[in-house]
């Protein structure tokens, strides 16, 4: 009856990273559903007036696909959705719902960022780790105004992503707004197809192991679990986990990976307006290394991310440093409708296992460090820093052990 746990990535993935899942409408419509309709005969009345108006008089009325009934039908329902002012509950045809499943096994067609909705403003979540998005400088907390000279200021994430969305190697225009620049920015990028490897492993000064995610997917925890195997046979003294610029993904995937640090308790609390809607996952007992661990994280590090490092932070696993996270923790829930349609409904809020909650917050590290990421580690002050406090984690272990 319920799909599984699924968790937004901060809003809209360009090419669309979604995630959210938890009850399934039911398929079978009772006899006397009239009743429940939310809306009065008269109103009813207006909606097919207003359909017979524009079929009657508009001036391209009677060109081809100008006048769809599935069309308005959807137009109607995106409206009915968007009513209520969330811009993580939203409505999703059936094709594109059918591709955010597919984006789900990480890889789609598109320029690789995630993006989500404030205040009728598009705000970059974060570019996804070497995508072309990454290549050309997008930032954590830039602001989507044109794309391709269309002002898009107002528009709901869906529609700027139908609007960044087209085929491999055609470029798109996006005109940016960045804090403490006073100019528009623009970027002239190329889509890609975007294959997302959700972790990587990178061996730094010998014995430290460097940990990337990049998002939660299908694949991460088995990618995880692999990857500190072969960090170990390499003789790893400690894990730097790097969870910058990590939009989220898929909630069931982060409390696999969390049970990768830490051996039972609870990974993250939810909390809603029915009884169904509020519950606590907990970590699995037995998978956790034992080796230190530092984190680190920034404004794009968010939704599942902030999950992760929220429980590191509370069960006192790791050190957690950076700045402070993007401050998405609602919990969307898929309903599925009849027609291959669905809705997605923000039915909870997270919070971390001290019961902090993260949605609108964002988490706040133990060592709070300024900067940006570099692709020269030797510059990149938040990973230096998380390099010091690891080797002090380290020695103090070996310390213990004598």
């Amino acid at each position: 009856m319920f799909n599984k746990y699924r968790d937004v990535a901060l809003g809209i993935v360009l090419g669309l990273m979604v995630a959210a899942g938890i009850y399934m409408t039911p398929q079978a419509i009772s006899a006397d559903w009239p009743k429940g309709l939310p809306f009065s005969s008269q109103q009813l009345a207006i909606i097919k007036q207003t359909k017979l108006a524009l079929e009657t008089y508009q001036v391209d009325g009677d060109k081809k696909g100008t006048i769809d009934d599935t069309k308005m039908y959807y137009g109607a329902m995106k409206g009915l959705v968007s009513s209520v002012g969330d811009p993580f509950t939203r409505f999703v045809e059936p094709k594109e719902l059918e591709e955010e499943n597919l984006e789900m096994e990480g890889e789609y067609g598109g320029l690789g960022i995630y993006i989500t909705s404030r205040d009728g403003r598009t705000i970059v979540i974060a570019p996804i780790e070497n995508t072309p998005a990454d290549r050309v400088g997008l930032k954590p907390l830039d602001e989507i105004v044109k794309v391709d000279e269309k002002n898009v200021i107002g528009m709901t994430s869906d529609e700027v992503v139908k609007l960044l969305r087209g085929p491999a190697g055609k470029s798109v225009k996006i005109g940016v707004r960045r804090k403490n620049e006073e100019k528009l920015l623009e970027f002239v990028i190329v889509r890609e197809i975007i294959k997302i490897k959700t972790v990587r492993l990178e061996m730094l000064g010998g014995r430290t192991a460097y940990i990337k995610i990049n998002q939660f997917n299908l694949k991460t925890d088995a990618e995880l679990e692999a990857i500190i195997k072969s960090a170990k046979a390499k003789k790893a003294t400690g894990i730097l986990l790097d969870l910058r610029n990590n939009p989220g993904g898929l909630l069931n995937s982060c409390v696999d990976v969390t049970s990768q640090f830490i051996s039972g308790g609870v990974v993250v609390g939810m909390k809603g307006r029915f009884e169904k809607a509020n519950d606590t996952l907990y970590a699995v007992e037995g998978r956790a290394t034992k080796l230190p661990v530092v984190a680190l994280v920034n404004e794009g590090s968010a939704s599942a991310a902030e999950i992760l490092a929220g429980a590191l932070k509370d069960h006192k696993r790791a050190t957690i440093v950076g700045k402070k996270t993007f401050g998405k923790g609602s919990v969307q829930s898929l309903f599925n409708l009849p027609d291959n349609s669905g809705i997605y409904i923000t039915i909870a809020r997270y919070t971390t296992p001290s019961g902090f909650v993260i949605d609108h917050k964002g988490l706040e590290p133990n060592v709070k460090v300024e900067g940006e990421i570099t692709k020269e580690k030797i510059n990149d002050k938040q990973l230096r820093k998380g390099l010091e406090i690891l080797r002090k984690e380290v020695a103090k272990k070996k310390k213990q052990a004598k």
